[in-house]
């Protein structure tokens, strides 16, 4: 925490200089930043969307091939039972 504290005037360094071009473009100009936020945010989003995503499917994947079979389990269980 103390960390991301710490770090926040970095994120801040070219916010006035960014604020004011902003403002200062036309309603035109501020849809086209805002365009170009939304294009340049997708592909890494995708992307990290896409990893999460086969890691879990890899995780559930090696945890079942880890586990025992459920029909193995229940052939042990009727052994037992009956014996």
């Amino acid at each position: 925490m103390l960390l991301l504290l710490w770090a926040a005037p970095a994120f801040a360094q070219g916010c006035a200089m960014c604020y004011s071009t902003a403002a200062a473009a036309s309603k035109d100009g501020q849809m086209a930043l805002d365009r170009a936020v939304a294009v340049l945010l997708a592909p890494p989003l995708g992307f990290m969307t896409l990893g999460v995503g086969l890691a879990f499917r890899y995780g559930r994947k090696r945890d079942r091939e880890k586990s025992p079979d459920d029909s193995i389990l229940r052939e042990l269980i009727k052994t037992k039972l009956n014996d």
